[in-house]
């Protein structure tokens, strides 16, 4: 009996050597390609003055910035994208992108025809994603409680600052032209400059009242619901352009540069200088 516990035993590991070593042997499964991201932050074509620092465009209608356009156009073109998506609702997007394929869309100045369905229709798209989804931003809560509670200088040096880099941005704009700008303003320690003036409205508050607080996590929450549509809208092996106003730019960066399966694509390796 004793013998033949032994060989039971020794048989059984012979066994587990052998299971160990098929499953050694089994090739490994095959790891899916990364959907590259172009997070392109761009300024506001139209004018629309939504903005708490706004730039003054000319028309990007005209020839000469036409031009300009169609140079942007065809730098992003070396990408050769398989989705576009922009700053426009899903509806709306699919609607209009429709219409521009068709050539009944009416001439439009916005920044989402002039850059993201130009460059769909270069590349041969039928859709262009539109990932856009509403947000709160009670400035008005952290201003009140600044001006209230000793610190408007708070704001007012962040205004200054934002400001400084728009009055930049529209000397380039108007001296180097729109690729030159989207350059600028896809220069990422110029991106990380930005989001600090998100970072500065934490100082406004006390206790348990923070409306800085409050407003930084709105913006957060913004930003978390448009990156979770772009994840959603990919699959692996994807090259994504995503066109979306120059400070969002920041967090739709890191959102994407920390995901697992995603990598980030530098917008300016293909922006004309």
């Amino acid at each position: 009996m004793r013998y033949a516990a032994i060989m039971n035993w020794m048989g059984l590991s012979v066994a587990c050597v052998c299971a160990h070593a098929a499953l050694a042997q089994k090739p490994a499964e095959p790891q899916q390609p990364a959907v590259r991201v172009m997070v392109v932050g761009v300024f506001h074509m139209s004018n629309p003055g939504h903005d708490l620092h706004n730039l003054k465009v000319d028309d990007v209608l005209s020839a000469p910035m036409q031009k300009q356009i169609e140079q942007v156009n065809a730098g992003m073109s070396r990408f050769r994208p398989t989705v576009v998506m922009a700053e426009w609702p899903e509806k709306q997007a699919d609607e209009r992108y429709s219409q521009f394929l068709a050539g009944t869309l009416p001439p439009s100045r916005n920044e989402v025809v002039q850059l993201g369905f130009r460059l769909a229709k270069s590349a041969g798209l039928q859709r262009v994603e539109g990932i856009d989804a509403d947000g709160e931003f009670p400035y008005e809560a952290v201003q009140k409680f600044a001006e209230t509670h000793g610190q408007a200088d708070v704001l007012a040096r962040a205004n200054a600052a934002i400001q400084a880099k728009v009055d930049r941005q529209a000397k380039i704009l108007s001296g180097q032209g729109v690729g030159a700008t989207l350059r600028f303003l896809n220069d990422p320690v110029l991106l990380r400059d930005d989001n600090a003036f998100y970072r500065e409205m934490l100082r406004v508050g006390s206790g348990t009242d923070q409306p800085g607080a409050e407003l930084l996590t709105a913006w957060y929450h913004r930003n978390f619901l448009i990156c979770s549509n772009l994840i959603q809208h990919t699959k692996p092996g994807d090259r994504v352009v995503v066109f979306y106003g120059a400070g969002h730019a920041f967090l739709l960066r890191q959102c994407v540069a920390e995901t697992p399966g995603f990598e980030l694509v530098e917008p300016n390796g293909f922006l004309p200088r």
